[in-house]
Formats: structure tokens, C-alpha cells, sequence
């Protein structure tokens, strides 16, 4: 039973699972968890309990995380309640639920001031998409409970979208290519298509392979347009237009925009024919 469920969207190991699976996987104990928040502004993501083991994604300051387990060695084996990824991260990263957010960071990075003096050494980074519970606001800034001052062109309501998910992916040119990540400090293909689409509303999942099954309908390669989504087995790319595509990958260890045959072609003499293209 238990090979049919996915286990990184499904919180279930041989010694330990969630309560909501009993009855559908085998595990020596069920447990119902316990729900966190991410307070530091990127959380890491990791597949196993160390931090040398390989990276799947990152949670953002705002996120819920459902904790299955805690680990005397501090690591927090949970699920990110926003898109079902289930990992291990830190458990220093994660607090007690607070406020819940109403605003999230709508450029890629913002700081937060600790009064409204852009002169004064800013008390956090946030990266786009982080939540954050916003008490007022001035002219020019978002105040949170802490106090901290957000420039207010930098957040925006929960209920804001940006209507073109290809424009958010464009403010990420030039990132550096980081495997799991998901802000401008390090991002990868399915993490910046994610985060873009998030952007404009639209629930995306995280990796290439759900991203493909999930979003949008097939169109033929040959009628590509602006916001189409081309993959390949473990690869993403956004459509800028009919023969330029943007994507986050290891050739060019960035955020690059390029000749949609070029990418093609290059992908194709390493080994891989596109899979699909999506219209979202």
C-alpha cells in the first residue's frame, strides 16, 4: 500500500507516520503532530536528518509546518502545510503559530527597518513570498508587531495577485542556480516557476514532475507563447515568448534567458526530448 503514495507528499516512515494515513500505510506508530510556524526567513528543507544531505526545497518565514517528530539532534521531521512537502528542517527555523500573515513579500528580497529610517541596519531579509503579519501602515511603510518597517511597494495583501506570473519569474534573472532553492539568494527551475505562479495565484506544486502532471493543458511545441510551460524529464522552463525561453538551470548556473531552439537543442544532445508544454 504504501509504495502508492508519494512518501515527499505524504508523512509516513517504517517507524513513524501521520494519523490521517493509518490505514493506508504500515508504520510502527501514528502520531497527529503538531503545527508550527517558520520564523527564520528561509528554512532548508533537507531529505535526511544532516546537513550535508541533499537539499529538496526551502520554507518561507510565515509557513505553517505540521511536525511529526523532533529529533534530540534538533532536526523537525515534518510536512509545509502550503504545498505538502514533507522533510526534515531545522527545528531552531520553527515556533509556536503566531499572527497569521497578511502580507506577503512581492519582490524578490525586502528589508525589514527597525523604525521607518531606511539609514538604520535593517533586523531581517525577507525573500518574496515569505508572510507577514502587518499591524498598520504609512505612506511609505508596513509595520509589523515586532515594529519592523517594511517599504510598502515591497509587500502586499494575501489577496493581491500579479497578473503576469512570467513577469515575477523575470525578476529573477541572473539568480544562481541552487538545487531545492526558492529565493534570490539560490533558486532552481521548478522553485522559480512555483514561486512566480504562487505570485499570480495560481497553487502550484514544487518539482517538475507534479508541475507537469498538475498545471495547465498540453499545446503543441510548435505554437509556444508567452506563459507556457516547457518540461522535460526533471526540468522546467517558462515561455517569454514564441522562441524565448527563461529558466533556472545548471548550464548556465543562473536564472537565463535564452533561444528557445538552443535550449532545445543543448537539453536534447545531453539526453533529454521535451516531455510536454503546458498552457496555464
Amino acid at each position: 500500500m504504501a509504495e502508492m503514495l508519494d512518501p515527499r507528499l505524504n508523512p509516513y516512515r517504517k517507524d513513524i507516520a501521520a494519523a490521517h494515513l493509518h490505514g493506508k500505510v504500515e508504520a510502527a506508530r501514528f502520531v497527529e503532530g503538531d503545527v508550527c510556524e517558520v520564523i527564520e526567513p528561509i528554512a532548508d528543507m533537507r531529505r535526511d536528518p544532516a546537513h550535508e544531505a541533499a537539499l529538496d526545497t526551502q520554507a518561507l518565514k510565515g509557513e505553517r509546518v505540521t511536525v511529526y517528530e523532533t529529533s534530540e539532534e534538533g532536526w523537525a521531521w515534518g510536512q509545509i502545510e502550503s504545498d505538502g512537502y514533507v522533510g526534515y528542517l531545522s527545528a531552531n527555523a520553527l515556533g509556536p503559530v503566531g499572527l497569521k500573515p497578511t502580507h506577503r513579500v512581492c519582490v524578490p528580497r525586502t528589508f525589514g527597518f527597525p523604525a521607518a529610517n531606511i539609514k538604520l541596519p535593517p533586523m531581517i531579509a525577507l525573500p518574496m513570498g515569505a508572510g507577514i503579519a502587518i499591524a498598520r501602515t504609512t505612506d511609505t511603510f508596513a509595520i509589523d508587531g515586532y515594529g519592523w518597517h517594511y517599504p510598502l511597494g515591497h509587500v502586499a495583501p494575501l489577496s493581491a495577485k500579479h497578473n503576469d506570473f512570467v513577469a515575477v519569474a523575470e525578476m529573477f534573472a541572473g539568480v544562481p542556480y541552487l538545487w531545492g532553492g526558492k529565493s534570490s539568494l539560490g533558486i532552481d527551475c521548478s522553485g522559480l516557476v512555483q514561486l512566480a505562479m504562487n505570485a499570480a495565484g495560481h497553487p502550484c506544486p514544487r518539482d517538475t514532475y507534479m508541475q507537469e502532471r498538475a498545471l495547465g493543458s498540453p499545446v503543441a511545441l510548435g505554437d509556444l507563447r508567452r506563459g507556457d510551460l516547457v518540461f522535460w524529464k526533471g526540468h522546467v522552463a517558462i515561455a517569454r515568448d514564441a522562441g524565448t525561453l527563461l529558466h533556472a538551470n545548471a548550464h548556465h548556473m543562473m536564472v537565463a534567458s535564452e533561444p528557445a531552439a538552443e535550449a532545445i537543442a543543448r537539453i536534447k544532445a545531453a539526453g533529454s526530448e521535451v516531455t510536454s508544454v503546458k498552457r496555464v
